[in-house]
């Protein structure tokens, strides 16, 4: 696989956090975030039950084409992951990332040595198609989470592949028109560790972004609460469910459906008592695809929202850069007066 990018090695959060400080190092502070609002009355997260969505049910049909538009976010399954961080420190070192590779313990998105850095260990590896993988990685995750991280990544595939089927059935879309672009679909594993804080308002686990990828797969193993999705200029926490997965539209989803379904910015927040764990499988096409808004999709009501772009220059300039909310998206946005985005008109407010 060719490379995409890489990260500057930074030491681990875990590590730090087992030594009982009482402040935070300053390379962790982040300028003040915009708070959670105090109040018990936020919007609930569409749920969608994946048996009904297979037999064919069109009311979960709806729901799924309403969550996809409106939130870009619902929840489905489980696993867990806490044994690979619970590794002794010198066991993690031989699966530490090394310079100029994203893959291994470390973090993404640090392109410079005086960037904040956030609160958390990321363990990152390609799972997706089997030949991608880092021979020199995936055959050292001790056993038997390397067979279980096999078998996972290969069924979560094919229920993305699934997935996205039926988006174009809620889309009206001709069939296939949107799984072609993920043929011999890529998917890489982002596990992520947030260690508790003693000053929580200070640090951040995870910077506010959308995720480039077309379909994320999140599992929130140890039922923490901590991540966040941002709707209607709010901060909403996630409440896990037992036994469910987090499904979130990426930008690649964005740009192929024209700005119909929305990749939604999101952020994860640290506490003073637990630990957070989860691990996301993020899905795309191939890097040699060239992906843009589905000739379907472009009408005269609603032109063509975002440029055509090589999936390899998108993710490219994703590697590169701080994480910052739409940012990249947005750069490859068509600036058009004529262009009248109807979905935005419709979805007033949604940030």
């Amino acid at each position: 696989m060719s490379k995409i990018g890489s990260s500057l090695l930074v030491p681990s959060v875990q590590e730090l956090a087992k030594q009982s400080i009482s402040q935070v190092p300053d390379r962790y502070h982040v300028p003040k975030q915009e708070d959670t609002p105090n109040t018990c009355s936020f919007p609930q997260v569409p749920i969608i039950d994946l048996n009904k969505l297979l037999s064919q049910d069109p009311f979960e049909l709806h729901k799924l084409d309403n969550a996809c538009k409106e939130w870009g976010f619902f929840q489905s399954v489980k696993l867990g992951v806490q044994d690979l961080f619970n590794l002794p420190i010198e066991e993690k070192k031989k699966l530490w990332q090394k310079r100029g590779h994203m893959e291994g313990f470390g973090q993404l998105f640090v392109v410079s040595d005086n960037q904040k850095l956030d609160w958390a260990d990321l363990f990152i590896i390609n799972t997706l198609p089997s030949y991608a993988r880092d021979p020199n990685l995936f055959p050292n995750i001790p056993q038997p989470f390397r067979d279980n991280l096999d078998n996972y990544s290969i069924q979560l595939g094919k229920l993305c592949t699934t997935m996205i089927q039926h988006m174009e059935m809620a889309l009206k879309i001709k069939p296939n028109e949107l799984v072609e672009i993920f043929e011999d679909i890529s998917q890489l594993m982002r596990m992520n560790y947030y260690p508790p804080c003693p000053q929580p308002e200070k640090v951040i686990g995870l910077s506010p972004h959308s995720d480039a990828a077309g379909l994320t797969l999140l599992l929130q193993a140890n039922e923490v609460e901590g991540l966040q999705i941002r709707k209607d200029g709010m901060w909403i926490p996630i409440t896990p469910l037992s036994n469910a997965f987090i499904v979130n539209v990426g930008d690649i989803l964005e740009i192929v459906t024209n700005g119909i379904y929305r990749s939604i910015e999101h952020r994860a927040t640290i506490n003073t008592q637990k630990e957070r764990i989860s691990i996301a499988a993020f899905h795309r096409p191939q890097m040699n695809k060239v992906i843009g808004p589905n000739a379907s999709l472009v009408t005269d009501e609603k032109c063509a929202l975002f440029k055509r772009i090589s999936v390899a220059d998108y993710y490219k300039k994703f590697f590169s850069r701080q994480l910052q909310g739409k940012s990249l998206l947005d750069d490859i946005r068509i600036q058009r007066d004529d262009c009248v985005d109807k979905s935005v008109e419709d979805r007033d407010g949604i940030e």
